[in-house]
């Protein structure tokens, strides 16, 4: 097949440009590596912000009961960038979201795996090696192609960028998952994967003055350790307060990374809660209960002065925003989130 047959030209009406798509790759993540105001979030088919029309050509769905694209979305029309593949030249609108032009242009890089660091009974740090630049910023996530399973797997950085080329990713394993299982059961070290990457819009702020407030749940503590991360590498005497929550105490964990950090305990405050202490029969734990953005409510004053970011299970993320905005009138500027279900 030659160069011309292996891509597809992409118009997209309304912002006089045009893009190459090359075979295998998506609508949306061609147009993001070619700078584009594509808007997007989840980048996986299920949160629908990547909707588009199709005005001319031809595009095949790689996941045609994507939950990101309901039914009245199809009746008029609408794709799912994330999800769809050119077959042809084509001819597209989108809403263009200027926030959404990548501060760092996606790439597919050749990754070696590693290691393998277990971090509770069912999450655990995965680190890949590449023979280039680690280049992400920090709170942003990669997509795994991993062998024998269709489709890419969405997961976040812990760490900071690097020369090196260390991709560190904190992964929670599902049972039964078909990434679970290529992860946690299959994968050797010195196997190879390939990473896309990176994405995101939830990724660390370097320009504001207000204190900082990470609140996560499950693997969604990767993006809030890369975070903290940054936050400690940076001057500025900022404070970060760290909430995490689980359901029992074999869930929490973290606090040994921040412990790390200079600025721990002054600069940076760990918060560990567990939702269902009746998971403790025992009684060991001596921490806080509740669900974790209600813990954050009770620790902090004037949550308005906040900057915020958010990681974790859906119910989470939305029970922590309609805290954060209804309840508490937090500018919805301040709050910092890839939304993913």
């Amino acid at each position: 097949m030659s160069d011309s047959e292996e891509t597809r030209r992409i118009r997209v009406e309304g912002c006089e440009r045009s893009y190459d798509c090359a075979a295998g790759d998506t609508i949306l993540r061609a147009a993001l590596r070619a700078g584009l105001p594509f808007p997007y979030e989840c980048n996986s088919g299920s949160c629908g912000t990547c909707k588009f029309e199709l005005l001319e050509g031809e595009v095949e769905s790689l996941w045609p009961e994507a939950p990101g694209l309901k039914e009245r979305d199809k009746r008029k029309g609408k794709r799912l960038g994330c999800q769809s593949r050119p077959l042809s030249d084509s001819v597209i609108r989108f809403r263009a979201d200027e926030s959404c032009i990548p501060r760092k242009t996606p790439k597919v890089v050749e990754a070696r795996f590693t290691d393998r660091r277990p971090m509770t009974h069912d999450l655990a740090e995965f680190e890949f090696h590449t023979g280039e630049t680690a280049d992400f910023l920090p709170g942003q996530y990669a997509l795994l192609e991993l062998p024998g399973v269709t489709g890419l797997r969405a997961f976040s950085m812990s760490n900071l960028p690097n020369p090196e080329g260390v991709w560190q990713l904190q992964i929670k394993n599902f049972p039964g998952g078909a990434g679970s299982a290529a992860l946690f059961e299959r994968l050797k070290v010195g196997d190879r994967v390939r990473i896309d990457g990176p994405y995101g819009l939830a990724y660390f702020r370097t320009d504001t003055e207000r204190d900082i407030v990470c609140i996560a749940g499950g693997s969604g503590i990767a993006p809030m350790i890369s975070i903290a991360r940054a936050h400690a590498a940076s001057p500025g005497g900022l404070t970060l307060d760290f909430f995490y929550g689980g359901r029992g105490p074999e869930d929490i964990c973290g606090r040994e990374l921040l412990e790390t950090l200079p600025g721990f305990g002054e600069l940076i405050r760990y918060h560990p809660v567990i939702s269902m202490p009746e998971l403790d029969p025992e009684g060991r734990w001596r921490g806080p209960t509740g669900f974790v953005h209600e813990e954050a409510a009770r620790r902090l004053s004037d949550l308005a002065d906040h900057e915020y970011y958010l990681a974790g299970p859906p119910p989470m993320v939305d029970a922590t925003l309609k805290m954060l905005v209804i309840e508490h009138k937090v500018p919805v500027a301040q709050i910092h989130y890839d939304r993913f279900y």
